[in-house]
């Protein structure tokens, strides 16, 4: 019906307004099949009856596409239903689709990149074969253009320049995908515990209500832009400090007990102290490697404290054998 003064709506306003349920999948990209199954679900709103053909309207097409928007950020139909069900009891869905967004959005500053396979093969050196192009496709270092062989997305160009100066330095593809995949796992691990963390000590007083309320989604989609530097910041720092404790660690290994003293720091409050090469391997084996240093430290702190025994001893007293007492006791010095 209109009112007083207006005038019915035009057959372009009709049109435009109004779907049947096949030109309704056509402007959603949804089958016939799933939309009637998403009224089945209660995710969609009963159309209108006309004659013998449903009718639906503008506000159908949004709602396909809302949910086709939360499918694709991974969220189940269940869920979408207790989101849906809350916005159209007045409860509002903006921040939670404000938050969904913030989740979903970029967490690096790094932009994708394309590349060739001609360009691809150039930067390896050569062609790196099928097989690896393919292990590159597993693992999301590369990504397939539909409609072009020859071209692939790059979602983090730094990853692949990674990979390229590894192979430059003579390590295998294999060796560095396999690395790869034992440095994903172990990185997965590490943003599941940041997560767990913010959750239980930020999150969970806006999150601890399914659904979250329209205020609370939205202050805790402020909270995610906040919070969203650290863990890298975190982990950037970890891994520096990291870095330089194991590789001075192993350049002293590399490098032997000979030579480890000229090039690296030694040890705060220690002395290097060159010893035989054959000395060392002794109390290698007989202490093992970890021990070494403390069995020598040991030992030489023995003998000090047994000089110095004999020096409180007076002289006459050697005569009758006392004096023999630190001299006996297997010490590795005399």
């Amino acid at each position: 019906m209109t009112g007083a003064g207006q005038s019915p709506p035009t057959v372009a306003e009709r049109s435009a307004a109004e779907y049947r349920i096949e030109d309704l999948a056509h402007a959603s990209g949804a089958t016939v099949r799933t939309i009637r199954a998403y009224q089945d679900r209660g995710l969609l709103p009963t159309p209108e009856r006309r004659g013998r053909a449903n009718v639906y309207r503008d506000s159908h097409l949004a709602r396909l596409r809302q949910i086709a928007d939360l499918l694709d950020r991974g969220y189940t139909l269940a869920s979408i239903k207790e989101l849906l069900d809350a916005w159209d009891a007045g409860r509002g869905l903006g921040g939670v689709l404000g938050l969904v967004a913030e989740v979903h959005g970029p967490w690096t500053d790094e932009r994708a990149d394309r590349i060739t396979r001609a360009e691809l093969n150039d930067r390896f050196g050569g062609s790196p074969g099928d097989e690896a192009v393919a292990e590159a496709v597993d693992l999301g270092v590369l990504e397939r253009v539909p409609g072009r062989d020859d071209e692939f997305l790059v979602p983090s160009p730094q990853e692949l320049a990674v990979a390229v100066e590894l192979h430059a330095a003579g390590v295998p593809l294999r060796a560095i995908s396999a690395h790869l995949r034992e440095l994903r796992g172990q990185v997965e691990q590490i943003a599941t515990r940041f997560l767990e963390f913010t959750n239980e000590h930020v999150f969970a007083r806006y999150l601890g209500h399914r659904p979250p309320t329209d205020a609370d989604a939205a202050e805790a989609a402020a909270m995610v832009r906040r919070l969203r530097p650290l863990a890298r910041q975190t982990v950037d720092a970890e891994l520096a400090r990291a870095m330089r404790t194991f590789a001075t660690l192993q350049l002293r290994h590399h490098l032997g007990p000979d030579s480890a003293s000229d090039a690296v720091d030694p040890v705060p409050g220690t002395v290097p102290v060159p010893l035989p090469r054959e000395t060392v391997s002794a109390v290698r084996k007989l202490v093992g490697e970890d021990n070494t240093a403390a069995f020598v430290t040991a030992s030489t702190e023995r003998e000090l404290q047994s000089r110095t025994l004999d020096a409180l001893i007076p002289p006459e007293a050697h005569v009758h054998g006392v004096g023999q007492v630190g001299h006996n006791r297997g010490d590795l010095s005399t």
